[in-house]
């Protein structure tokens, strides 16, 4: 009996040391260092003050955007990052910019409106003013189906500003989304298994489908032979008709609560194929719709100016280091994008991301302590369009694992930020399973921030934000995940999305734990596990055929306007 009861320590001891070296060693001194940094010495909001207050909005191409990359490149130089450069894509598209837009209605009551302009559709030419007309459209009709609607029209709408679609019914909303989200709740998804196509935590689609505008039924009984069109086309037709037409404005429905508007852009990206158009707030364009409804004449007066950007063909991507020392050759990077809509001044989608990743660099700079590999920032551009600044970037440094570059085998993993202000609550890295353990226990030190953790995924597909592009390309992307706060209920891609609505305190977490997680990996001795040649998932075949284009997004709701830097 003794014996046996010596023995059993002998072996829980074994057990106990062959666990403690597997383990991750942290530095738990320059962690210290990363929180008294962090907390003491924040930029984070002066940094958010620049990108939005000064450069906002910062839509791909425009003035703005570049003059907001030239910044943050000259203010991480004062902070002790070198080598900042704009490293250039092509767009294929001039960019845009609004300088103004005035709307009010005249008649039978006077009153201003709140509207956002569509972004890449022209001017009014100075001010404009006519009597408004409700059109509504065919549900899922083909190109003759809707030409036949539209030609009775054309009389109709030559002067007028057209109202696109039926109002849509915003109902009160009595169960509030939750602004953070239970710990048991991001256990449950850091301890999921990675199982073939684990869906990974990440903002909507950022290139969201409006809904086509609904009203009539095409009348006849016979069932088309043509397919219906895409939205798109249906957006193209009505626009092209509206223009022939002699139509002064397109009015959409914003469609949501409480003066929300969501502005993307006329899908051709060409301002010769579209009409002046706004989207309204549903709360004005309801009334104007219901006062037509009751027989009324109104009246309307707008004013837009609108200016394109042939030098936006053009875009660039904002890169900034701290050089490694042993290791240099090998780089970590951390990132998120520059770029916005412009119906607000893209604080939360994604200046506060940009802000987090620089304050990030900026408490490891100030340190003191030189990382092994060399931390590389980057601020994307048009990622809005369709991760197209990340894509190519990951295509020009790194190729894919079916075509590797010189870096792709120096590439040791790439932070992403891109969910609003709500501070981190984990990761997700593309990777085996050893990936994921490396980054848990790096962050267990920050469970007190809110941190809790880290998984992995194994799905290539690109898409959400550009993470998805080291994804796609076979490399370990590692997305940080967040609390809600109002990101998709108000903030994401609305005119609400403004300084107002970012949470000191929250940013400054995040800011901490991947300063934390950057600086880790940037010293380990081995790099982040990756995925062997025989376990690499397959990059999805139809994104491997994709041309790489700006997308063909739709065209209803509409932009804002915004300040311009000469």
């Amino acid at each position: 009996m003794r014996s046996r009861v010596l023995v059993v320590p002998a072996m829980l001891a074994v057990c106990l040391v062959a666990s403690v070296a597997a383990q991750e060693r942290v530095d738990q001194d320059v962690f210290w260092k990363i929180r008294q940094e962090g907390t003491a010495n924040s930029k984070i909001l002066q940094t958010l003050h620049m990108l939005t207050d000064v450069y906002g909005p910062r839509l791909t191409g425009s003035p703005n955007l570049k003059a907001a990359g030239e910044w943050a490149i000259e203010q991480m130089h004062a902070w002790g990052l070198t080598h900042g450069r704009l490293e250039p894509w092509d767009f294929a598209r001039a960019g845009w910019t609004s300088e103004r837009l005035t709307a009010h209605i005249l008649s039978p009551v006077r009153d201003a409106l709140v509207a956002e302009v569509l972004a890449w559709t022209p001017g009014t030419n100075g001010v404009v003013r006519g009597q408004a007309l409700q059109v509504t459209l065919p549900p899922r009709p083909t190109r003759d189906v809707l030409t036949a609607h539209l030609e009775p029209l054309k009389d109709a709408v030559k002067g007028k500003f057209v109202l696109v679609g039926v109002p849509q019914q915003v109902l009160v909303a009595f169960n509030r989304p939750p602004l953070r989200r239970d710990d048991a709740d991001v256990l449950a998804q850091l301890n999921a298994p990675p199982a073939g196509q684990q869906p990974q935590p990440q903002p909507p689609q950022q290139q969201p489908q409006p809904p086509v505008a609904g009203g009539l039924q095409a009348s006849g009984s016979q069932q088309p032979q043509q397919p219906p069109l895409t939205n798109n086309q249906i957006q193209e037709q009505l626009n092209q008709f509206l223009l022939a037409s002699g139509a002064l404005v397109r009015i959409n429905d914003a469609g949501r609560d409480h003066g929300q508007i969501r502005a993307f852009q006329n899908a051709t990206y060409d301002v010769a194929k579209a009409p002046p158009t706004v989207v309204m707030r549903n709360e004005d364009y309801g009334r104007i719709w219901r006062l037509l409804a009751d027989g009324r004449s109104v009246e309307l007066e707008f004013d837009i100016v609108n200016r394109t950007h042939p030098e936006g063909r053009t875009n660039y991507n904002v890169v900034a280091e701290i050089p490694g020392t042993d290791k240099a050759d090998e780089v970590v990077m951390l990132g998120g994008h520059l770029d916005s809509w412009h119906a607000g001044t893209g604080a939360t989608d994604n200046a506060i991301g940009c802000a987090v990743m620089m304050e990030a660099a900026r408490i490891l700079a100030a340190t003191g302590t030189p990382p092994r590999r060399t931390i590389r920032v980057a601020l994307w551009s048009g990622e809005e369009q369709g991760l197209l600044g990340s894509q190519a970037y990951v295509r020009e440094h790194f190729g894919t694992a079916e075509q590797p570059k010189p870096e792709f085998a120096k590439f040791a993993g790439y932070f992403n930020i891109d969910n609003g202000t709500g501070r981190a609550r984990g990761m997700t890295v593309f990777g085996p399973p050893a990936a994921g353990t490396i980054l848990r226990e790096a962050l267990a030190s920050f469970k007190d921030l809110g941190v809790l953790g880290a998984t992995t995924t194994r799905s290539r597909q690109r898409g959400g934000t550009d993470h998805t592009s080291f994804n796609e390309a076979g490399l370990p992307g590692i997305l940080v995940f967040q609390d809600p706060i109002q990101y998709q209920s108000y903030t994401w891609h609305t005119n609400l999305d403004t300084y107002e609505r970012i949470v000191e305190d929250d940013v400054k977490k995040s800011a901490i734990a991947v300063a934390a997680a950057v600086y880790h990996l940037a010293m380990r001795d081995e790099p982040l596990p990756r995925f062997t040649a025989d376990d690499m998932p397959r990059r999805p075949q139809q994104q491997q055929q994709q041309q790489q284009q700006p997308p063909q997004t739709p065209a209803p709701p509409g932009p804002a306007t915004g300040a311009v830097n000469p």
